[in-house]
């Protein structure tokens, strides 16, 4: 009988098959860059949100210049990722936090923690969530850890790898004993397996790489749908 990781490694293989190994910066990015732009990319695609992000970029020489800026300032530098009022708040106040915090604006304190500690210390930020924060621990740590969004809680929870209501949840069940070197290539691909044939209505089932072991009761095997590529990733462009 499969094992959770046996399971994880035969999809991780299948989603390969498909969408090949997702390529990666050799030099990971700074730790506040990735938690600033995980923070734009919530409620958006990538391309505005990536878009935000290098506005912000931009715009401030560096982010003691931004935590000196109005928020009004970084709302309409980021206005293109949407939410503005939101994130340049939750911006603001994460610059002003490091700096009362650490005296500058870093996160390298985070690479000594354990996952759990890391992610802890992140949520007690306003407006970072555990998704966010476990974006940083695998885009910029390098940490066997893999975020949930709500493609990959829609999609394993429909392959029936786990069975959770919310992503958190999900989270939670499928980073237990997460197989090692793995979390990188099974997170993005899940991804643009959600994007592009798991979609919520209407998923395209007929081209899925998973479909002969996926449990989802309501597959749709027309092809009237369509096929559009979406493989660009933010988190892997920062």
């Amino acid at each position: 009988m499969k094992t959770f990781q046996d399971k994880i490694i035969e999809i991780n293989s299948l989603l390969i098959k498909k969408f090949g190994i997702p390529k990666r910066n050799k030099n990971l990015p700074d730790a506040v860059d990735m938690l600033i732009a995980t923070i734009l990319s919530q409620n958006t695609n990538d391309k505005n949100s990536y878009q935000a992000f290098k506005n912000l970029k931009n715009k401030f020489p560096g982010w003691e210049s931004a935590a000196k800026a109005k928020r009004s300032e970084i709302e309409k530098a980021i206005k293109v990722a949407g939410l503005g009022f939101q994130k340049s708040t939750a911006i603001k106040n994460i610059l002003h936090s490091l700096v009362k915090k650490n005296e500058k604006i870093s996160l390298n304190y985070i690479d000594k923690l354990n996952n759990e500690a890391a992610i802890t210390e992140l949520t007690g930020f306003d407006g970072v969530g555990v998704k966010t924060a476990s974006c940083v621990l695998l885009f910029s740590l390098g940490r066997n850890v893999c975020p949930v969004d709500t493609h990959v809680h829609r999609t394993v929870n429909r392959i029936g790898l786990v069975k959770a209501k919310t992503p958190d949840k999900t989270f939670i069940m499928l980073n237990n004993n997460f197989p090692e070197k793995i979390a990188h290539s099974f997170h993005t691909n899940l991804i643009r397996l959600g994007r592009e044939i798991c979609r919520p209505q209407k998923p395209n089932c007929f081209i899925c790489p998973v479909e002969k072991i996926c449990r989802y009761k309501e597959k749709n095997f027309s092809n009237a749908n369509g096929y559009k590529e979406n493989s660009f990733m933010l988190l892997d462009n920062v």
